[in-house]
């Protein structure tokens, strides 16, 4: 049986929520996934943080399909 430290970064996520988001213990262990994914994402819109998704592809992935298969 793996420890519960192997699936999700415990520490982690209570440094953000205490020490980021200004969260009290109470509020942060009552809270549902959704709920903390929400207030971490209203914080973020608050003070103008956008995340610019990785793509699944490089351009030079790109370039050499469209070699691959030019249409």
């Amino acid at each position: 049986m793996k420890a519960h430290d192997e699936y999700l970064p415990w520490q982690q996520l209570t440094e953000i929520s205490l020490g980021v988001l200004g969260l009290a213990p109470e509020i942060f262990w009552a809270m549902t996934p959704v709920e903390w994914l929400a207030a971490l994402s209203g914080w973020k819109r608050k003070f103008g943080i956008v995340e610019t998704p990785t793509p699944d592809i490089t351009r030079n992935d790109l370039e050499g399909l469209m070699s691959r298969f030019p249409d």
